[in-house]
């Protein structure tokens, strides 16, 4: 079901970064990261992942404008963006969906359900609602 999947984590953590790599590698995607917006923007020239997970509390350019920005270039426009993200206050979900991500996981993930979350968004089974 994974295989041949490529995704893209965007998380400036290390110990996040490395959790979910674990996760998800053990599920047999290809994980790609970036530890930044920049380095995001970089591996988008060469490489089309199937699914991005966006950390959004990052610094010098934020998840939600780095969301914006590939949501308005045609060539990354349609791959499903999920925030990946510890702002779990109330109205903060409905934000990053305005921005244009296509779902949200809160964090700390529960490594009990994570797995399961990620093949409902590559299904195109996670809701988007705002």
């Amino acid at each position: 079901m994974s295989a041949g999947k490529r995704i893209l984590y965007i998380e400036d953590n290390f110990d996040n970064r490395m959790l979910v790599r674990r996760l998800l590698e053990h599920e047999g995607f290809l994980v790609l990261e970036a530890e930044n917006a920049h380095q995001a923007l970089d591996l988008l020239e060469s490489n089309t992942p199937d699914l991005i997970l966006m950390d959004i509390n990052m610094p010098e350019i934020d998840g939600y404008t780095l969301t914006r920005q590939i949501k308005s270039t045609s060539s990354t426009s349609q791959i499903p963006i999920i925030a990946l993200t510890a702002n779990v206050m109330r109205g903060d979900k409905e934000r990053t969906l305005r921005a244009g991500c296509d779902g949200y996981i809160e964090k700390p993930i529960d490594i009990d359900t994570f797995i399961e979350q990620i093949y409902q968004y590559l299904n195109g089974k996670g809701s988007k609602q705002l």
